[in-house]
Parts: structure tokens; C-alpha cells; sequence
């Protein structure tokens, strides 16, 4: 019953997305309905957390109760978008005003050639693969073992997301955005058994909204599909999207906030647009405030795409303004909305992210958290020559391929490098806490693993459509490409001159990757589309167009009429010009394409620490089991410790460990008791003291824990992890 429970949100999210898809001429409109759905829902769920923690209302009852209001609410406002529908429409015509998914789906398989076929069934299979491994498989990242998930029992606890004392300070200092999320279906189905979803969900969700973008820029249905796959493909995305790591989350959000950004291109932002970018930028930053490095400048180019909206629309109202009206107050009143806007956005991204921000800034006296973290991760050389090692480093790391001595080449060239321009390939100040370059990424682990295909093919699309736009986009849409690739371009210098190297830093720029893929779906269209001969119109693409289940038929701007799958004429150069380089060129794309997708299913099949076949597969071993498949060795000690501690009844347990040991394993071992540190590194938060718990667990040397023994109990240890109870227990 309590599964059934976790079933609300979505409920929720489906009949928002029926109420708020889009009524006028848009592109895409079913992907923008999702696209909104998924804002709207998710900002309310995190603003939620924070309103029912001020009361200290966290619980089940009171997120069954606010959810059912929620759908009852959706469900409202569903029924008066049907009716509002339908009496546009006029009550003699034969209206269908639910979404035909079937017929959608239907006029897209038929109207998709052998190529896109073949990439719609191999992304499905992926998908259909994950989704398995998400549903059966526990949740047991390592990050999430230590401090994602560890929080939000915390925050049950307490039924706050007030600071606590723990000696994982990220449990405090990292964004929380998507452990909120997890949060409501923690308390509405009292367990784990949705949390892989999140993540799988988020990377749908970023293939759909590549997908978009890429059609917005004038990209064939092709373009779309490849756009979808490059991302759905990559094996940092096939590993992540069924864990409870975050980086997919957040490249969901920033993928939705550059759909919206291209969407106020070409038309003023109305009340709603500038509501969703608000609250899109605020999950962004709750999420992992990586992602603000690519919100930003495309908020920024909003900014002044509205202000040339405006002036437009100041100009050519002008000659039918009365002469008695003054010209002046025309012209102020654009950057004075567009400012308004603007205003708007921060307000709303405040309203999300500001609690946790302020909390964070209480604590430790700075919104960025204590120096430790802000050192840790944070480049303290900006100089361009450690900013070039540190993008090379990079860059390694992401396109490591399972050919050792091309690595090995490769590495050896950029230490080499490192040395003539005297930068330190391991400064301290520009590598990660203990950590030392190069470390192997190829393997299919979903802390590590590389992309080097679908990295080569966001890096060529985004150069090529940057150089030379016209090639590969309609005439009309070639300024506004250029400028989302340098915008993308932008962010990659951002990333490599603010976060330091790390062995696994492939998974934090997966919003990059999210953002570049559909420059990569336009330049391979536009590399597998026939020239033209002179005299004869472009050719079609295989792609041709569908119209998304909208209720309606997809109409839209010049943006809608571009997804027509057409080759427009302009993109043929001269005929037969570098026929035989642009086959060969072709050629090698196809096998780039075959081979990343492969690379994607073989993530899935054998990937760790979750896999499909072979040892330690999700069909032969237990949940148990499988949530230390990172760490077998120490299962057998956290049971025996916990078995311990349930004999003894205690019913307050202190806990002692290490700032990267795994905690969350306690709450499922000792279910039903309250769990509190015995350290802090909340600097105004005290923690527990000994003497005033039952029971004690300890992951650290012996000598640690000794020291938080209260007088007369006695300790018991075992590889590293052990208990003490007190005389007679």
C-alpha cells in the first residue's frame, strides 16, 4: 500500500502536464508540457520540504495528505483546461482533446527512415535495460552510502532539514535539491523502492529536451534522434540514470532552462516563461551549483534577446504611436521590463534555493560553504597555464578509451606540457584532495567512466556549428545557433577554470553533455545529408514530421515549420565538392555512432556496481548483498555490529566514523531507532554526548572510537567497524 503511495507525484506530474501544455503555436509541445510539468511539480516538492520543515511537519501523514491535495488540485485544473479546450473548439466539432500518443508515436515510426529506426529501437532497449536495473537494484552508490541518502534519514528523524551534528560535512554543505525529491517518496512510501527513479527519470528527461533544442534550431526529426541518442548512449548516463547520484538532475535542470532561453529568442516572455526559467535556475542551483555555470550565460543571452524583443517592438510601434505621446517612454519601457524579468527570475530561484543557501551561510559564515569544501573542489590557480592543464586533464579523462598505450601517450604528452610551462600536473591547487592524474576512467564504473564517442561528437558539432552555422541550420536560425555555441563554449571555460581535476570529474560535466548533444545531432545531420545538384530542390531527410501528442496539430513559428525534416536548400554546397572526404567523413560518424551505442548497452549489461549479467548481477544477488557490492568485506561486520545493538534493545544508538565511511547502512540494519553523531562539523551544532545514548556503532580505528566509549562499556571491533554497550547488555 505504501508503494502505492509514491505513485501520487507522478500522478500529479501527468495531470500538470496536461494543464499547462502549451495552447498557442509552440514547437514541440508535448516535450515543452513535460518540460513544464517536470519544473512546476519539482519546485513545488522542494519549496514543500522546506514550508512542512519550519513546522516540523516532515512526516508521512502530512505528505500523504499535502500529495492527495496536490492531485486533486492537478486533476482540477486538467478538467478546466479540457473544458476550456473544448469550448474553443465549438461544441459541433469532433474534438479530441486528449493527447493521441499512439497516433503521435505512430506518425513518428512511419515517417522516420531505416537510420532512425534502428536508433529509436536501440535508445528504447537501453532504456528499457535501465529501468530494470533501477526497479530491482538497491540503492548502493558510494557517495549515496555516505551522505545522499544518509540525510534524508536524518531529515526524517527530525522531521526537519534543520542542520544536524555528523561528521559528513557533506551531509550539510552539498546542494540538497535532489534529495528533497527523494524526501517525498522516502516519507510516502516508508522505504527505497523509487529512489533509482529519479535519476532515470532525469536522464529521459534530458534526452527528450536535447532532443528539442535541437529541433528548435531548425533540426530535422534525424537531427532530433540523434540529438536523443548521443546523450541516451553515453555510459557515465547509462550508469548514472540508475543510481542516486545527482549529476543527471542537474542536467535535467539546465537543459530545461536552455529550452526555455530559446524559446524567448524570437517572442517577448510572458508571465509564464519568466515563472519557469525562475524556478527552472532555482532547482539548478539546489541541485549542484555546477549547473549555474551554463545557466548563467544562457539567462544572460534571454536577458538581451528580450531587450531586442522589446526594441523591436518599441520601433515598430513607433510609427503608429499618436504624436502626442512621448517617444522617450517607448524606449524606457523595454529594458525596464526585460529588467523586470529579470528581477522576477532571481526572486523565484531565490524562493527555491535561497532556505538551504542561507542555512549553509548561518553555519559556516559563507553561502559556498567552509573553506575545507571550497578548497577541496574549487581552483585556486586561475592563470591561463593551469587553466589549460586543468582543461587537458579534463578532457583526458573524458575521452579515455580501453586502448592503454594511447592513454598512456596522451597522459605522458600533458605532464610533459605540464612541465615546459612550469604547472604542476598535481598542484594541489588545481587537483582534488589525495588524488593524482591520471587515473583510469574507461571502465564502466558510474563514478569514472569516459565517453570518448559521444565527447568527440559534442566537441566537433559545437566547433563546426560555431565556425560555420549556415552549413548545417536554416539561414534563419544560424545566428541564434552560433550563439548557443558559444554559449556552450563558454560554460566548458567556466568548468575548467572554477572546479579542479578530479578521477571523477566525468560525472559532474554530464550537463555539458546534456547541452551539447544537440549540436552534435545538427552536425551529423547535416554531415549525412546528399548535396543537391544544381537546379534541383534539397532533398528530404528520412526524417519527416510528426506532430506531438498535443491534442492539436503541431503548428508553431518558424521553429515548428523547421522540424519538417526538410534539407533546406541553402545547406547545399557546391555539387560534388568533397564527395569522396564527405563520404569517408560520413563513414566514420556512422561508426562512431554504432560504436557509442554499444559502449551504452555494454554500461548497462556489465557495468558497476550495478549489472544485468555476470558476478554481481541484480538476478543473483540480494539487496543486501548488492548494496555493498562496492564494499563485500565489510557487510559481514556492519551485520554483526547491528545484530548486537538490536539484541541489546537500545533504542538511541550514537554514531561514530570517518568523513567518507558509509552510514546509510545503519538506518536499514537498525531500523525503528534514532541514530545520532557523537561528532559535528557543524560548528554551532553540539553533537550527542556518550552517555547520553544506549548503544554505540563505530566505523574507524580502533583508537577513535575508544575515545567515545563511556567508562565501564565495552568495546567490541572488527575490520575497522565495531559497537560498545554499556555492563550487562
Amino acid at each position: 500500500m505504501l508503494v502505492v503511495l509514491g505513485l501520487l507525484p507522478a500522478a500529479t506530474y501527468v495531470l500538470t502536464g496536461y494543464a499547462v501544455r502549451p495552447a498557442g503555436q509552440v514547437f514541440a509541445p508535448l516535450r515543452l508540457a513535460l518540460v513544464r510539468a517536470a519544473v512546476l511539480v519539482s519546485a513545488v516538492g522542494a519549496i514543500l520540504v522546506e514550508v512542512l520543515g519550519a513546522a516540523h511537519a516532515l512526516t508521512h501523514v502530512a505528505l500523504v495528505l499535502t500529495w492527495s491535495v496536490a492531485t486533486l488540485l492537478a486533476l482540477l485544473g486538467a478538467a478546466v483546461r479540457y473544458r476550456r479546450d473544448r469550448r474553443r473548439a465549438g461544441d459541433a466539432a469532433p474534438v479530441r482533446r486528449l493527447p493521441d500518443f499512439r497516433g503521435w508515436a505512430r506518425a513518428m515510426w512511419t515517417g522516420a527512415g531505416r537510420p532512425e529506426r534502428i536508433m529509436m529501437i536501440a535508445l528504447a532497449a537501453l532504456l528499457l535495460a535501465e529501468l530494470l536495473l533501477a526497479i530491482i537494484s538497491p540503492p548502493n552508490n558510494y557517495d549515496s552510502q555516505t551522505y545522499h541518502l544518509p540525510r534524508i534519514e536524518h531529515w526524517v528523524q527530525q522531521r526537519d532539514v534543520e542542520f544536524f551534528p555528523t561528521r559528513i560535512h557533506r551531509q550539510l554543505t552539498m546542494a540538497p535539491g535532489a534529495e528533497y525529491l527523494l524526501l517525498h517518496l522516502r516519507l510516502l512510501t516508508g522505504g527505497s523502492a523509487f529512489y533509482n527513479l529519479l535519476q532515470y527519470s532525469a536522464g529521459i528527461g534530458c534526452a527528450l529536451v536535447a532532443s528539442r533544442i535541437a529541433g528548435q534550431f531548425g533540426g530535422s526529426a534525424r537531427a532530433q534522434v540523434l540529438a536523443a541518442f548521443v546523450f541516451g548512449t553515453a555510459p557515465m548516463v547509462a550508469l548514472e540514470s540508475t543510481s542516486t547520484q545527482t549529476d543527471l538532475v542537474v542536467a535535467a535542470w539546465t537543459a530545461c532552462v536552455a529550452t526555455l532561453v530559446l524559446d524567448g529568442l524570437h517572442r517577448r516572455a510572458r508571465a509564464v516563461d519568466v515563472t519557469l526559467l525562475g524556478l527552472a535556475t532555482g532547482l539548478t542551483a539546489l541541485t549542484k551549483e555546477n549547473g549555474l555555470l551554463a545557466a548563467g550565460p544562457l539567462l544572460v543571452i534571454w536577458g538581451v534577446a528580450q531587450l531586442r524583443q522589446d526594441a523591436l517592438r518599441a520601433r515598430r510601434a513607433a510609427g503608429d504611436a499618436e504624436p502626442t505621446r512621448p517617444a522617450a517612454s517607448r524606449w524606457l519601457r523595454a529594458p525596464l521590463r526585460t529588467a523586470g524579468g529579470t528581477v522576477a527570475i532571481l526572486v523565484l530561484a531565490a524562493a527555491v534555493a535561497g532556505p538551504f543557501l542561507l542555512r549553509v551561510d548561518d553555519e559556516y559564515d559563507n553561502f559556498l560553504g567552509p573553506d575545507y569544501l571550497r578548497d577541496s573542489i574549487s581552483m585556486q590557480r586561475h592563470d591561463p597555464p593551469s587553466i589549460l592543464v586543468n582543461a587537458l586533464r579534463i578532457g583526458h579523462t573524458a575521452l579515455e578509451t580501453p586502448i592503454t598505450p594511447l592513454n598512456e601517450a596522451e597522459a605522458r604528452g600533458i605532464k610533459g606540457l605540464s612541465r615546459d610551462i612550469d604547472v604542476d600536473p598535481n598542484d594541489p591547487r588545481t587537483t582534488f584532495t589525495r588524488t593524482s592524474f591520471p587515473s583510469m576512467s574507461w571502465i564502466p564504473d558510474e563514478d569514472r567512466a569516459s565517453f570518448p564517442v559521444q565527447a568527440v561528437l559534442v566537441l566537433l558539432g559545437a566547433g563546426f556549428v560555431l565556425v560555420r552555422p549556415s552549413r548545417r541550420v536554416p539561414a534563419g536560425q544560424a545566428w541564434p545557433v552560433r550563439v548557443y555555441a558559444s554559449a556552450w563554449w563558454l560554460s566548458v571555460i567556466l568548468y575548467v577554470s572554477t572546479i579542479k581535476w578530479q578521477p571523477w570529474g566525468n560525472r559532474l560535466i554530464m550537463y555539458l553533455l546534456a547541452l551539447g548533444a544537440p549540436l552534435a545531432g545538427l552536425w551529423l545531420d547535416a554531415l549525412f545529408r546528399r548535396r543537391t545538384a544544381p537546379g534541383k530542390p534539397a532533398p528530404q531527410t528520412s526524417g519527416n514530421p510528426a506532430p506531438e501528442a498535443s491534442g492539436k496539430p503541431e503548428a508553431g513559428g518558424e521553429a515548428a515549420l523547421r522540424a519538417s525534416g526538410e534539407a533546406a536548400p541553402h545547406v547545399g554546397d557546391e555539387p560534388g565538392r568533397h564527395t569522396l572526404g564527405r563520404r569517408i567523413a560520413a563513414g566514420v560518424a556512422v561508426a562512431a555512432l554504432v560504436i557509442g551505442g554499444c559502449a551504452g548497452g555494454l554500461a548497462v549489461g556489465y557495468g558497476w556496481p550495478r549489472r544485468l549479467v555476470g558476478t554481481g548481477s541484480v538476478f543473483t544477488d540480494g539487496d543486501m548483498k548488492a548494496l555493498f557490492q562496492r564494499r563485500p568485506k565489510w557487510r559481514p561486520n556492519y551485520e554483526w555490529a547491528a545484530a548486537a545493538v538490536r539484541a541489546s534493545g537500545a533504542k538511541r544508538v550514537g554514531l561514530v566514523q570517518d568523513q567518507d565511511t558509509w552510514e546509510y547502512p545503519w538506518w536499514l540494519l537498525l531500523p525503528g531507532r534514532d541514530i545520532e553523531a557523537e561528532q559535528s562539523m557543524a560548528p554551532d551544532i553540539p553533537p550527542v554526548k556518550p552517555d547520553q545514548v544506549d548503544a554505540m556503532v563505530c566505523v574507524e580505528a580502533p583508537v577513535v572510537c575508544a575515545q567515545y566509549v563511556p567508562h565501564g562499556w565495552k568495546l567490541h571491533m572488527r575490520n575497522g567497524i565495531g559497537y560498545a554497550l554499556p555492563p550487562g547488555k
